[in-house]
């Protein structure tokens, strides 16, 4: 129906793509992603990516400074859309790798990767703004609906965007949970994509308005339960580029350098190797281009920030 490698080509320098391309693109990963579990199993060696937010060229830099998804495997934890400029690009970029290699990256869904959130922090207008209208936008957020809510390296590393649930102590009651619908306002998919690690003793509503904080006692009895050694997670902004706690039985991973184009942080990706050892490489913003294909760089308007 296409040309998969002149597409990627295109985005990868931000130019425009046509709606019926994004459409047949949006049907082809949907029948792919819908035959994979809640949970995906992956092997090593492998690179876990945290957030993107619509950074392209800082999503180009990623796989610059870690292998490639010509040679690497790579595991990305959501939040793909929003905030960032090139949100559309970013995200056909990455179906179109994983029609492209399907073993070698693992696309996991974010609390951004959803019609409510996208209405409001960006990726609705950036796609109004290409296309004059918002059919490919109802494309995407059908895709939105068939990624996995997480994925396990190895039976040793549970990845998940946000965090745990008080509804969930296995990952075996992940994987029975209805993934293919917009993410409800509470329950076990709903803390998955928005809970937090924070100091606590025990679960706490979470000052983002879904999901919870929870504790290191909280992710003990998770590791210990569900044999695993460590939780790999996303969703907060890290100045460093990622944060291990709790005894370095949890990280976060965060990919999009100099968030929203004003943060200033450098941005990580972590690398699990066969014998489950961690390396993280650590690389900084690129500056966006604003003379490529329909990428125009609007005057951005104010949005709730219910966090950064």
């Amino acid at each position: 129906m296409f040309d998969l490698d002149r597409v990627i080509s295109l985005l990868r320098q931000g130019r425009h793509i046509t709606e019926e391309t994004v459409y047949a693109l949006c049907l082809l990963s949907q029948e792919l992603l819908m035959n994979e579990s809640n949970v995906t199993h992956v092997n090593t060696p492998v690179t876990i990516c945290g957030d993107i937010h619509g950074q392209l060229h800082d999503l180009l830099t990623l796989f610059e400074k870690s292998g490639g998804i010509e040679k690497s495997r790579y595991i990305f934890l959501g939040d793909f859309v929003d905030r960032g400029f090139y949100s559309l690009e970013s995200f056909l970029l990455l179906l179109c790798y994983k029609l492209r290699y399907p073993d070698r990256i693992t696309l996991i869904r974010g609390n951004h990767e959803t019609r409510q959130i996208t209405k409001v922090y960006g990726f609705y207008d950036e796609i109004m703004r290409k296309y004059g209208n918002s059919n490919v936008w109802r494309y995407c957020c059908e895709v939105f609906d068939y990624l996995s809510l997480g994925a396990i390296i190895n039976q040793s590393v549970f990845c998940v965007h946000g965090g745990l649930s008080p509804d969930v102590m296995t990952i075996d009651e992940i994987r029975s949970v209805d993934r293919k619908q917009e993410v409800p306002h509470e329950g076990a998919m709903c803390d998955l994509l928005w809970s937090d690690p924070d100091d606590v003793d025990t679960w706490s509503l979470s000052p983002r308005g879904a999901g919870f904080l929870f504790g290191g006692q909280q992710v003990q009895e998770f590791l210990s339960r569900n044999g695993v050694d460590l939780i790999a997670r996303a969703h907060q902004l890290v100045m460093e580029g990622y944060k291990e706690m709790f005894d370095n039985g949890l990280v976060t991973v965060w990919s999009a350098p100099n968030y929203c184009y004003r943060c200033g942080n450098v941005a990580a990706v972590l690398r699990i190797d066969d014998d489950l050892s961690r390396s993280y490489t650590i690389f900084e913003a690129v500056q966006p281009q604003n003379d490529v294909g329909n990428t125009i760089l609007p005057t951005r308007k104010p949005q709730m920030d219910y966090f950064l």
